[in-house]
């Protein structure tokens, strides 16, 4: 019997194990161990996801989480030391560029315990973003490679690492949009909606910790809310910090302010809007599986398959209103290229049966 440890601790994460351990429920001879770190914390953004994408409740919940990045990870560290050390597993799995993922990924490293990194690969080259620097961290540790993309192959194969770790099966994103694309809630969200609506998702410190950024979005906002319907499912921090710029409740007056919405919800609403507004990584490659049109208010992405597909646009908030909601504008019901960037929707499968093999 082989023993993995799959350690979670933030939404995409709790999407992409979902998949995965369904795909590692078919090997009888695996026991697999959830590890929660705790990352995200409230129900919206933790607990319903493990309820309604079906994972098996955590094994283990470390329930740390509202820390600087420093502490946060040491403290992460720690813990997952403890559990590696008492489980004795045969490899560890990580997801992405989290504070979780660096952890699991170091303390894997520093006991010799094979680790698998999902989501490889994947290049912003702005290393002042922490998500970069957990990326490059990790796949450095790394024993299996699994790439989303061939960008992401192509990346590693020039940062010098073995192409024999490489494995590109595709996005365990895709895998998971396409078994929930179709599922509607029994009180779906959209019966509460028109259908002539933007979403729009704000989180990244680049934009919520820039006051002059945030003041951009927000008075962007504003102005597009007089001609469409603008619905924000918004984290009480991305409250937080409109309430520190003086501009929440400007904005809740002309937006449809909601409260964060389950995986299922959110597929949803960016299936059904006109036009996808974020800075998450992971929505924009979910904007395109629906094919739903996008703009990604970041300097730059790490899917840069989309932009060059026409999917995808960037905005730079630093620039005024009249520019940003300009091209806002101009990306409403814009559609791209069709290409099969990510796979066949069978990574999961592919990628455990690797670890597995490998294992035996």
């Amino acid at each position: 019997m082989k023993k993995i440890i799959t350690v979670v601790g933030a939404r995409p994460q709790f999407v992409k194990a979902s998949q995965l351990s369904k795909a590692f429920s078919r090997h009888d001879n695996l026991d697999e161990i959830i590890l929660h770190t705790g990352q995200h914390y409230d129900h919206k953004m933790s607990e319903i996801f493990f309820q309604e994408l079906g994972i098996k409740a955590p094994s283990y919940n470390l329930e740390i989480n509202n820390l600087n990045h420093g502490e946060m990870t040491g403290r992460m560290m720690i813990e997952i030391e403890k559990i590696l050390i008492k489980e004795q597993p045969d490899a560890v799995v990580v997801f992405g560029d989290t504070n979780s993922t660096l952890a699991g990924a170091l303390v894997a490293a520093k006991l010799n315990i094979p680790l698998a990194h999902i989501e490889s690969g994947i290049r912003s080259f702005n290393k002042n973003m922490p998500e970069e620097v957990n990326r490059i961290v990790t796949d450095s540790v790394s024993d299996w490679l699994f790439v989303p993309t061939k960008i992401g192959e192509q990346n590693l194969i020039m940062e010098g690492h073995s192409e024999n770790k490489i494995f590109n099966y595709g996005d365990v994103m895709y895998d998971i949009s396409l078994s929930f694309a179709s599922k509607v809630p029994s009180e779906s969200i959209l019966d509460h909606l028109d259908n002539d609506f933007l979403l729009v998702t704000i989180h990244r410190p680049e934009n919520t910790e820039n006051n002059v950024r945030l003041k951009n979005i927000a008075d962007s906002l504003i102005e597009i809310a007089s001609k469409f319907k603008v619905i924000f499912p918004i984290h009480p921090r991305t409250i937080n910090a409109f309430e520190r710029i003086n501009m929440f409740k400007k904005l809740s007056k002309v937006l449809n302010i909601i409260e964060p919405v389950s995986y299922v919800d959110m597929l949803n609403l960016q299936k059904n809007a006109k036009l996808v507004i974020t800075d998450s990584g992971g929505m924009q490659k979910e904007a395109y599986f629906l094919k739903t049109p996008c703009v990604t208010l970041r300097d730059e992405t790490e899917w840069v398959e989309l932009i060059e597909a026409g999917w995808n646009k960037l905005i730079n908030t630093d620039s005024n209103k009249e520019k940003i909601v300009a091209e806002i504008f101009r990306s409403i019901n814009k559609r791209g290229l069709n290409d099969d960037y990510y796979g066949d929707g069978h990574s999961s499968f592919k990628i455990t049966d690797q670890i597995m093999k490998d294992l035996n």
